[in-house]
């Protein structure tokens, strides 16, 4: 044992909370600064905010990246790695993993029938290679459907979902890659009367994605070190709601980049920090709202559409900064700011989660906490996720496990 590591196990717990509460306060001051800037840089600019179809793909689905901002590109691998980067897994020290996550949306608003959930899992051919399969299913809650006249079109529950298959593998030691296939479905109009000449002309809408993801480990023998991760996912179809090729509206592709730093203190405590940057790869739609210039829009290709979306669109850069201590790999407390440009929807807030764990069984609990008020209250504000999590086939007791 070196001197470094004497002093730090010579320093008190409560001593190295408050270091690690002043870093992370730092590091999100330092991040609220930057954005500010840029903010404040792009107000001059019209305002043009960039929307696509099955929004629900970009809903967090996991209780333990949702309680430090979104981060979740480069953190330690578990069971829903698939949905923020694939290439993770193969360097989980558990063979089999399973996850699941529950997530009223837009409770603040009233809404007691509108979630997300969330399933997902992972299992290990070998040291080197993995399988995973992702479930997400967002329910939209009970909708009266009318007419543009106010006729009634019956009662509907809409619902979308998503399912994913994966395949990942490590390159070295330190390098990851992955590659998931994705169905899309989306059902608007699901329960509402199908009449003739009105609602019966919609239909579930389908698409089909990929992403593809890249993790670089740099992890010391005391499991000190950096975690980088670079994923594009949504990379697919546009999706229609008519029998009408011309009327499809694109998904959410993305790109996102993520870098995580974890201490090792001692045997018992560590943290870890780290940011995400993702980047809609969807285009602004024109500012020119005639038929013709729609037209033209939403009939680009979507491969065109990718690099299009670079055209002086980075307030669509939306920003996660997280931090996550664990004791014992049995008790972990999450900190997180999430900001997106205030051009692009708003959405800026800090959250918070705890997670606990015994034996093979994993709880994990976030919660978003409340800003605003009034009109310009987050609706959301109070937003919680819960999480279980199932590890598998780990390493032996007595052991201490590497990312978990």
């Amino acid at each position: 044992m070196n001197n470094h590591d004497l002093i730090l196990q010579s320093v008190p717990f409560k001593a190295k909370l408050k270091y690690m509460k002043r870093l992370f306060f730092r590091l999100t001051a330092l991040m609220c600064g930057v954005f500010s800037f840029y903010l404040a840089s792009a107000q001059t600019n019209p305002v043009n905010v960039v929307t696509t179809a099955v929004p629900f793909l970009r809903i967090s689905p996991d209780a333990r990246a949702g309680g430090m901002g979104e981060e979740g590109i480069a953190t330690s691998p578990d069971a829903n790695s698939g949905f923020y980067n694939l290439s993770k897994t193969p360097f989980s020290e558990y063979k089999t993993g399973i996850g699941l996550t529950y997530t009223p949306w837009l409770k603040d608003l009233g809404l007691n029938d509108v979630y997300l959930l969330a399933a997902s899992g992972y299992h290990k051919l070998n040291d080197n290679e993995g399988l995973t399969a992702d479930l997400r299913y967002f329910s939209l809650g009970s909708i009266q459907f009318s007419d543009i006249s106010g006729n009634s079109w019956g009662e509907g529950r809409p619902r979308e979902f998503a399912f994913d298959l994966g395949y990942s593998r490590k390159l070295s030691d330190k390098l990851g890659i992955g590659l998931a296939l994705r169905y899309i479905n989306s059902n608007l109009t699901l329960g509402a009367a199908a009449t003739s000449g009105s609602i019966s002309a919609y239909k579930a809408g389908e698409a089909v994605a990929a992403d593809l993801s890249l993790t670089y480990k740099n992890i010391a023998a005391n499991k000190e070190g950096w975690t980088f991760g670079f994923v594009l996912s949504n990379l697919g179809s546009k999706i229609g709601y008519t029998n009408d090729a011309t009327q499809k509206e694109y998904i959410p592709a993305n790109m996102g980049i993520g870098g995580n730093y974890t201490k090792v203190f001692d045997e018992e405590n560590k943290i870890n920090f780290g940011l995400d940057l993702n980047k809609l790869l969807v285009p602004a739609p024109p500012q020119d709202t005639s038929s013709e210039a729609l037209q033209a829009y939403y009939s680009q290709s979507v491969v065109s559409s990718w690099f299009k979306s670079f055209n002086g669109q980075w307030n669509t850069v939306n920003a996660s900064i997280g931090a996550e201590y664990t004791y014992m790999d049995q008790f972990s407390l999450r900190l997180g700011y999430f900001y997106e440009s205030q051009d692009q929807g708003g959405r800026q807030y800090f959250t918070m989660g705890i997670g606990l764990k015994y034996n093979m069984l994993g709880l994990n609990f976030s919660y978003l906490i409340p800003s605003g008020s009034g009109i310009t209250r987050n609706p959301l504000s109070n937003t919680i996720r819960f999480g279980l999590v199932f590890d598998l086939d780990g390493p032996p007791v007595g052991t201490s496990g590497t990312d978990q």
